[in-house]
């Protein structure tokens, strides 16, 4: 088979196109012809050397949309879709022509999906999953403010606050375009300019002068205290990231009194099999048609798949998706 590789660390340039042994279903094991696997900023990352535990020579990739070629008998054929915080990092990743998964991860594609939308929900609704739905448990008739609502994963929480019945807020330096998906859900719509105070009134003006009862900051770092000052009086933080400083000051004495609670969620600590259980709760919502996938910008062959990560780096929106 042919693959992206990378046996050292640095900017997309390390990656090669090597040909490797095809990979086999061991006991257990299945193999998948990969039809489409988009990159994320993730996978740029761990390129770059800049997440814990990625061994060399390794093939990165996250996300992916394929068939099943070789593995369990009732699985044969079948048009499946992944993800998993070890893909790319302790085990080869999706930015290949095959792909061998643990059988356990097996999530059978929403048909309503093309091969190439399918490789785009991954990484971004399952940690979207992971800080809306099981860490801070958003409840019906709730508020939540999506800081980085225009990004991938920003775009997915405002999908699942609505699906779930909250009153989404968007929160980001550049509003959605009209034709995404997050621009449809989100009711009201904030300019991040980085005055903490400024946007936490806003929200409160939006809220009856209570705060959001979820902040699910998809930024995190240079956004942290705009979004601590978003909250209300017990309200949840979610994290998942940081940009620009890893550190922030927090006032202790605001934060008891307010009661906050702040929630880290890492969809790297979900296995393909773990993430593959959050993407058979996600499926009948694109089935139903109510979660839509993030806009494709291009599409690559693997034989330009640097080019994907190049345009990754430079920050175009949208999603970049290779398809072998």
């Amino acid at each position: 088979m042919r693959a992206l590789r990378f046996d050292r660390f640095g900017d997309p340039h390390v990656l090669h196109l090597v040909d490797l042994p095809d990979p086999v279903a061991r006991h257990g094991d299945a193999v998948i012809a990969v039809k489409a696997a988009s990159v994320n900023p993730s996978d740029l990352k761990n390129v770059a050397g800049q997440i814990s535990g990625t061994t060399l020579p390794r093939i990165p990739g996250r996300d992916f949309s394929g068939v099943v070629l070789d593995g369990p008998r009732d699985w044969a054929g079948a048009e499946v879709w992944g993800t998993g915080g070890d893909l790319g990092i302790t085990r080869d990743g999706s930015h290949a022509e095959l792909l061998a998964t643990p059988a356990a991860a097996l999530v059978r594609k929403p048909g309503r999906l093309s091969f190439e939308e399918a490789s785009t929900v991954g990484v971004n609704f399952v940690v979207g999953w992971l800080g809306t739905v099981e860490a801070a448990r958003l409840a019906t008739g709730e508020n939540i403010a999506v800081f980085g609502v225009s990004g991938g994963v920003g775009g997915a929480v405002a999908q699942i606050a609505r699906a779930l019945g909250g009153h989404v807020i968007g929160v980001d330096r550049t509003q959605p375009a009209d034709n995404t998906p997050a621009a449809a859900v989100i009711e009201e719509f904030i300019a991040f300019d980085g005055s903490a105070q400024d946007i936490g009134a806003q929200v409160k003006r939006l809220t009856a002068g209570k705060g959001a009862d979820v902040v699910y900051d998809a930024v995190g770092g240079v956004t942290t205290q705009a979004a601590l000052a978003s909250l209300a009086h017990s309200g949840r933080l979610v994290v998942i990231s940081a940009v620009g400083t890893r550190t922030v000051e927090i006032d202790l004495v605001d934060l008891y009194h307010n009661e906050t609670r702040i929630l880290g969620c890492n969809s790297l600590s979900l296995d393909a099999a773990q993430s593959g259980a959050r993407l058979d709760s996600i499926t009948p919502y694109f089935e139903s048609g109510q979660f839509r996938p993030l806009p494709i910008t291009d599409r690559y062959p693997l034989d330009n798949g640097t080019d994907a990560y190049l345009a990754v780096e430079k920050g175009i929106r949208g999603r970049m998706v290779i398809c072998p």
